[in-house]
């Protein structure tokens, strides 16, 4: 093409595809990813003349629908009337921003770590992790939404998938900590690159954070309620924690194989995760309105088994069966696509 040739005359003055592989070479660490030496595609496709591999990941997961929706689907707050509590989309971006970072400080490939952290939870559910214990409790296969990421964007996005590198597609995979502690070694998620281990540290550095903020926020804890040990050693203010915790994982994973933390810091960060998990997302307050989104995941799901022709013929393809194409179109929903639809089926009109 003429812009490719024009390109290619230019390559002296223009810091195409090529030029960053060879800045790459040079720069990253020996622990990092380069993009030259990507495992590949399922589908060959021809070089971008500007792009490295992990930009045009980073890029088609920018532009994907599921990303898009991420908008309007929970992090914790079901439906929250403020405007400044945390969806899906905004922990994403917060979790690429703090992967960055890291990744940036380490010499590793910041643009597979933004990919990566830009679609680890694209297969995330309506009502978030309640929408995603629901699904996994009705479909017999089971769900889990890290799983779905990558169904997401090897079948469901664009015409049959996105078609993204090995690299993403894993750390997308692989991102996910479960109920475990804070880099166990017992981890049952061993990503392929560091880059993808930069970003499982991310996501709950991200979410532990900016869920207190939500929760002080929502009046469901106050200041003095958080983990004394964990106030001491990490700070009283959210972008204090942030700044420390980043810049431990940074000042102990230089130069290493592998991350990690001091072992003064991993313990008030998992002590501050515990307690969220026990006073925030598994609080009373919070249980009427996580029983009540739980039976409308189950509810719809079970009115789309009994009446397949309700479920959009893009999920029915490909000889699906009827379980798969409904657990696709749900988790795909938004919280208020959800919500519409079982006032749909299951509230009666008013006459006339």
């Amino acid at each position: 093409m003429p812009e490719d040739r024009a390109i290619m005359r230019g390559r002296n003055r223009i810091f195409d595809r090529e030029a960053q592989e060879e800045w790459e070479k040079k720069n990253l660490s020996c622990y990092a990813a380069l993009s030259f030496e990507t495992r590949g595609r399922e589908k060959k496709e021809i070089p971008c003349p500007l792009r490295t591999e992990f930009q045009r990941d980073r890029d088609r997961i920018i532009h994907s629908k599921a990303f898009r929706r991420l908008k309007h689907k929970t992090q914790v707050f079901i439906a929250p009337f403020g405007d400044h509590y945390r969806t899906r989309l905004t922990h994403t971006l917060e979790v690429s921003q703090i992967a960055r970072t890291i990744s940036r400080a380490l010499r590793l490939n910041e643009d597979l770590t933004e990919a990566i952290a830009l679609g680890h939870d694209l297969g995330h559910t309506p009502f978030g992790h309640i929408g995603e214990y629901a699904l996994n409790e009705v479909y017999p296969a089971g769900f889990c939404h890290n799983e779905h990421s990558l169904r997401v964007v090897d079948r469901l996005e664009g015409n049959g998938g996105l078609n993204l590198t090995r690299e993403v597609r894993d750390g997308i995979l692989n991102h996910s900590q479960d109920n475990e502690k804070i880099l166990s070694k017992n981890t049952k998620s061993n990503p392929l690159t560091l880059e993808a281990e930069v970003v499982k540290i991310a996501d709950p550095l991200a979410y532990v954070n900016h869920d207190i903020d939500d929760a002080l926020r929502a009046n469901l804890l106050k200041i003095e309620d958080l983990p004394l040990y964990s106030l001491k050693i990490l700070g009283k203010d959210g972008r204090a924690r942030i700044a420390i915790m980043v810049k431990d994982v940074v000042v102990n994973s230089f130069g290493k194989s592998y991350i990690q933390m001091s072992p003064l810091v991993l313990k008030a960060f998992n002590q501050l995760r515990d307690f969220m998990y026990e006073k925030v997302y598994f609080s009373p307050a919070l249980k009427e309105e996580v029983n009540k989104a739980s039976s409308l995941i189950s509810s719809i799901y079970q009115f789309y088994i009994n009446n397949p022709l309700e479920v959009p013929p893009v999920f029915r393809k490909n000889g699906e069966n009827i379980e798969r194409a409904v657990v696709d179109y749900i988790a795909g929903m938004t919280d208020r696509f959800a919500l519409n639809e079982y006032q749909k089926h299951f509230i009666p009109r008013e006459w006339g």
